[in-house]
């Protein structure tokens, strides 16, 4: 991958091996690790797996080793991560091997499904027990995947003066809402800054979105008033 081809090459569900790829200066180490990537490669691709490999300097594509938290890749060593159509993101933790198993076999669990998604994302904080949970990148596929559990959720952006108004009568919702509501309903109320490294793309702050139990992969955009009345009804 090189600067001038990789807009053809980014739009597609893509393997790329990161190393010191220099073919004017050492062409056969560039390409001894090439030819391990393909070794490996050609395997999967014989059988009718559906994939596109390539490698890349780490040099030239530190902005995009970033992405996937490997800023420290010196290029001595080949790192290696998944980057598919659906914006996922996966990352190989072993070392690219001589032998080629250790790409095997993460290819192997790439195409089982068996890999966890890489999230760039914030620390979870360490308390729990907030009226409001506070959702990062690590944490939100955890609390959105509760099926027992109707979610409000606020995306926010630190400099926003609507998102500063609502603060406290947000804050309000979740410490009053179970003393209010707690014998009919179970519902988490939560808010995540989506200027950080977030799965969500959001536009226009805030983003208030309902996700009901049983239906989490269809949430709904709150339209309502802002004031702690307005949030109860709705959720009444």
């Amino acid at each position: 991958m090189t600067e001038e081809n990789k807009d053809l090459i980014q739009g597609k569900d893509l393997l790329m091996a990161s190393y010191d790829v220099d073919y004017e200066k050492n062409a056969k180490c560039s390409n001894y690790w090439r030819n391990r990537v393909m070794m490996v490669a050609k395997k999967f691709l014989d059988i009718g797996k559906k994939l596109n490999f390539a490698v890349a300097s780490c040099k030239s594509f530190s902005h995009e080793l970033s992405d996937f938290g490997l800023e420290s890749a010196t290029g001595e060593t080949a790192v290696v991560a998944i980057r598919t159509t659906k914006a996922e993101k996966f990352v190989m933790q072993e070392e690219l091997s001589r032998d080629g198993k250790a790409l095997e076999i993460f290819l192997q669990d790439y195409f089982d499904g068996n890999l966890k998604r890489y999230l760039k994302s914030e620390p979870i904080p360490e308390s729990t027990d907030r009226p409001v949970k506070v959702v990062v990148a690590k944490n939100v596929d955890e609390l959105v995947s509760d099926e027992t559990k109707d979610m409000l959720i606020e995306f926010y952006a630190p400099w926003c003066g609507h998102c500063k108004n609502l603060e406290p009568k947000y804050k309000e919702l979740g410490e009053g809402f179970p003393e209010k509501l707690r014998k009919d309903l179970d519902i988490i109320i939560a808010k995540m800054d989506a200027t950080a490294p977030s799965p969500y793309e959001v536009r226009g702050f805030p983003t208030i979105c309902f996700s009901p139990a049983n239906k989490k992969l269809n949430p709904k955009k709150y339209e309502g008033g802002h004031e702690l009345n307005d949030f109860i009804s709705y959720l009444k």
